[in-house]
């Protein structure tokens, strides 16, 4: 195989690997995950937990 081939190869695998990801973007069981993390910027502060929140440094 000259190195032509191995582009094309190459190309053919980027192209399935792409055509897989739009796939499961907007395949129906990701939208409920997708629209939990698109609306959780409006989440209230307070129902948020605190111990996901990194600690601050503090006199270093």
């Amino acid at each position: 195989m000259d190195y032509g081939t191995w582009r094309g190869v190459f190309s053919l695998i980027i192209l399935a690997i792409f055509i897989a990801i739009v796939f499961w973007a907007f395949s129906r069981r990701t939208k409920k995950q997708f629209d939990e993390a698109a609306n959780s910027i409006f989440e209230d502060e307070s129902s948020v937990d605190k111990s996901d929140k990194p600690e601050s440094k503090k006199d270093e």
